[in-house]
């Protein structure tokens, strides 16, 4: 359910995605602000929310699956010696307010709860900018400040012992078509060569849509990131790929991540040449 405050993304003019606030959804779906629709130029929607594979996909947003104990993340929880198992640890991205808000954009302050209690307050930015006459870039940025007393640490599926499954952070839940898409990087192709490792880029490509995909700061390219094409279309980054990450009271988590939006199916030269376009300073 979309409601007046949730703004819709243009790009001159034309609506690129929409922005839900405040979702009404239930508790194990993690409750969370999501962009979906996202569209190409041309109106291709290129986001699915909650498709019956994953119920917890919603569009593009940052989730993740286990911060101190809470699920963020949406579904089952994977418990080490266990595997996934419902819990009832399902935190919530409660929007506070905008700082900005423009046709192109904004700034936003979120609460994440769990618990009874707020662990983690959020500043997003998201902006739309236009690139060619067929493709343009969504730039999200996420700073996570712990504002509790204690020392909170953010976990994955990997760090609980499901290996290949290191996914938490900025989270996009692609298109879904009859053939799974292509995906690459600047110097590998293949689901099987780049999950789980970092690269300056990585492009999935469907029928009529690519998404190219940036770590835009260093601690960003540094994680490895996580990739889906066979078993549901999906890319996101790995805060938490092979230990738990602590975020001491008062510290604040940054990432930003710049994904170019393009008509067609590109290849590597075309991939590269707006990445450059769109990460210029």
């Amino acid at each position: 359910m979309t409601t007046p405050d949730s703004p819709v993304l243009r790009v001159a003019g034309r609506p690129v995605g929409r922005y839900v606030t405040r979702p009404e959804l239930p508790d194990r779906l993690s409750p969370r602000p999501y962009l979906h629709p996202v569209t190409t130029l041309s109106g291709t929607a290129v986001t699915e929310l909650s498709p019956a594979d994953h119920l917890h996909h919603l569009g593009v947003g940052v989730a993740v699956p286990d911060v101190e104990g809470h699920n963020f993340w949406g579904g089952r929880t994977y418990v080490r010696d266990q595997g996934p198992t419902e819990l009832a640890n399902h935190g919530s991205q409660r929007h506070v307010a905008f700082q900005l808000r423009d046709p192109d954009g904004f700034v936003q302050e979120l609460r994440w709860m769990a618990g009874g209690g707020e662990l983690l307050r959020e500043r997003r930015t998201v902006a739309a900018t236009g690139l060619t006459a067929t493709a343009w870039a969504l730039d999200v940025t996420f700073a996570l400040t712990n504002t509790t007393s204690a020392a909170l640490t953010i976990g994955s599926p990997a760090t609980n012992g499901r290996p290949g499954a290191a996914y938490g952070g900025f989270f996009w839940r692609a298109r879904k078509e009859a053939a799974a898409p292509d995906v690459f990087t600047p110097g590998a192709e293949g689901e099987q060569e780049v999950h789980g490792r970092p690269a300056d880029w990585l492009a999935l490509a469907g029928s009529t849509w690519t998404l190219v995909f940036a770590g835009v700061t260093d601690a960003t390219r540094r994680d490895p990131w996580f990739v889906r094409t066979a078993e549901y279309p999906g890319v996101g980054s790995s805060l938490a790929h092979t230990d738990r990450v602590p975020v001491a009271p008062g510290e604040t988590l940054v990432r930003r991540v710049v994904t170019v939006v393009a008509d067609g199916h590109l290849d590597r030269d075309e991939a590269t040449a707006l990445v450059r376009k769109a990460v210029a300073p």
